[in-house]
């Protein structure tokens, strides 16, 4: 269905091509996940299926890619767009009209689709993904997870043979991510279309795959194969590739399940240990509170009765389904939001009535979407007005840059990064300024799992040093490497708060993998189980 022919992409004014010597076929009818480091043109490669690539980025493609026998250098994307589905990392970027049902409608209506064909797809397609109730919803007042469920929805309305997905769930929380690989495994098994889908949070989608296509770096060919073989050998890799290879097991696991159903042997050598507590951060007086906070945003409550405290040094992550207010409480701590009743107060101040100058030596926020705070033309010269900001040492933001993701070049304009690397860089222009309280909305989102190793080893030292953070996110392998306490809310309201091992151990939906597999023991990470099986006498086995 699709094919790839010696394939190398190169943009204007950059050093290396974006990918080089690709050479492959997608079968038609099977997922085929993409996955690689942040930044070896993961989403090149796709753009290069709708031909988005290099019809709209610009840039040479060199050799040749067919769609279904359509060459993509000859038909421009609105001649492909009948055969490919494209969702990219951004659904705002996606968005054309301004409700829910509209949008899942427009692509039918530039490719003149019949009326009452359209009206049938777009009832199925709010049914699907669990859209029904949002139809007349507009986009601007969904959550990203349910934008991101709108995007799709909008490319499956008119039945394309190939969806191309970027990041399809890094914005979903576990729940809603479920349901839109399920759909996804339908398209595929009932109705034979093919999704080329690149995915950085592995844990979630590779048991789904039928191949894998792995991008290992720069200049290096790609390699295409089972997912069992390629996780063998691949640079990222989710937690039970990674307790496999830890514990044997030959081959490899890729869900739950199978790794359950070895697990025994392992559960047995951890029976009379316990993981290693992570050290508490002293007691001391909160940094930032609420008291029965209550937000309204038009005629939703958005925050109901929230009573939450964060002392120094600690790192509390908000979770729960999209749309139950998580970000809504960050931008209340850092101001963004008036208070309906109840109180906030952050060092002391109250955010929504201290001016923005002051609230930014109390307070960092990063957002969703990292582009909010980038506006310079350059990596350094981002980095050099966050340092003047700040009043850190020259250099201070590069550095920390360069510990996300070593390989971004200082003349880069932040537009042609990546999602992920656009996220390091404002994560970095934001740390620099040390702030006692850092809010992270989405942290992970497009990072591969080296860039959030060293993001968590970044953070732990600002925790070690003092700092709060507090973090939205989905991703429960960070919260399980990260946070002292999970927050749970749920349609505004905290339905759970507690030390992370009580909280998610015993959640079907915030468990991490490591977690459900040992249970019931209160095991969460990897490294905490080879730090236990290194301490022991089987270590020298």
């Amino acid at each position: 269905m699709i094919r790839f022919e010696n394939v190398s992409v190169r943009y204007t004014d950059a050093a290396a091509p974006a990918i080089q010597g690709v050479d492959l076929t997608v079968p038609e009818g099977e997922l085929v996940l993409l996955v690689g480091p942040s930044g070896v043109g993961k989403s090149t490669l796709l753009g290069a299926v709708s031909g988005l690539v290099p019809h709209f980025t610009g840039g040479t493609l060199r050799g040749r890619v067919t769609v279904d026998g359509r060459d993509t250098r000859t038909h421009k994307p609105r001649e492909l767009a009948d055969l490919v589905g494209t969702v990219g990392q951004d659904p705002l970027a996606h968005f054309v009209t301004d409700t829910v049902e509209d949008e899942l409608a427009y692509g039918m209506e530039s490719l003149g689709i019949a009326p009452d064909v359209m009206r049938r797809r777009v009832e199925e397609t709010l049914d699907l993904l669990g859209l029904a109730e949002l139809r007349d919803r507009p986009i601007a007042t969904l959550s990203g997870g349910q934008q991101q469920r709108v995007a799709i929805g909008s490319v499956l309305t008119p039945h394309p043979k190939v969806l191309v997905l970027d990041e399809p769930t890094s914005a979903l929380d576990p729940g809603a991510a479920e349901e839109v690989l399920a759909v996804l495994q339908r398209l595929v098994h009932d109705l034979g279309t093919t999704v080329l889908m690149a995915e950085h949070r592995l844990e979630r989608v590779v048991q789904y795959a039928d191949q894998v296509v792995l991008l290992p770096g720069p200049g290096q060919a790609p390699v295409l194969g089972g997912p069992a073989a390629v996780m063998a050998v691949s640079p990222v890799h989710p937690p039970v590739v990674a307790l496999g290879r830890l514990a044997g097991w030959d081959p490899l696991p890729l869900s739950v399940r199978d790794a359950r159903r070895r697990a025994a042997p392992l559960r047995e050598r951890l029976a009379d240990r316990a993981p290693a507590a992570a050290p508490e951060p002293p007691p001391a007086p909160p940094v930032a509170e609420t008291d029965a906070l209550t937000l309204r945003r038009g005629r939703t409550e958005a925050l109901r009765r929230v009573t939450l405290s964060v002392r120094p040094g600690e790192t509390v992550a908000l979770m729960g389904r999209n749309g139950a207010g998580k970000s809504t409480l960050l931008g209340a701590l850092v101001g963004m939001h008036e208070p309906t009743s109840g109180s906030v107060r952050v060092g002391g101040k109250v955010p929504h009535r201290t001016p923005p100058r002051e609230m930014i030596r109390r307070v960092g926020l990063v957002p969703q979407e990292p582009r909010d705070l980038l506006y310079a033309d350059t990596v350094a010269a981002e980095c050099a007005a966050a340092d003047g900001d700040t009043g850190a040492e020259a250099g201070s933001c590069r550095a920390l840059v360069t510990a996300l993701l070593p390989d971004v070049p200082d003349s880069t304009h932040p537009r042609d990064l990546s999602e992920g690397q656009r996220l390091a860089l404002a994560l970095a222009v934001v740390l620099t300024g040390r702030p006692p309280l850092l809010l992270l909305d989405e942290p992970t989102r497009g990072l591969d799992y080296a860039a959030k190793a060293r993001l968590v080893t970044i953070l732990r030292g600002l925790a070690a040093d003092g700092h709060a953070i507090v973090l939205a996110t989905h991703d429960v392998e960070l919260v399980a490497e990260l946070a002292h306490r999970v927050v749970i809310l749920a349609d505004g309201e905290v339905v759970a708060d507690g030390p992370t091992p009580e909280v998610v151990v015993s959640s079907p939906a915030f468990a991490p993998q490591v977690a459900k597999i040992l249970a019931p023991q209160k095991w969460l990470t990897v490294s905490q189980v080879r730090d236990a099986l290194a301490a022991g006498p089987e270590a020298a086995a």
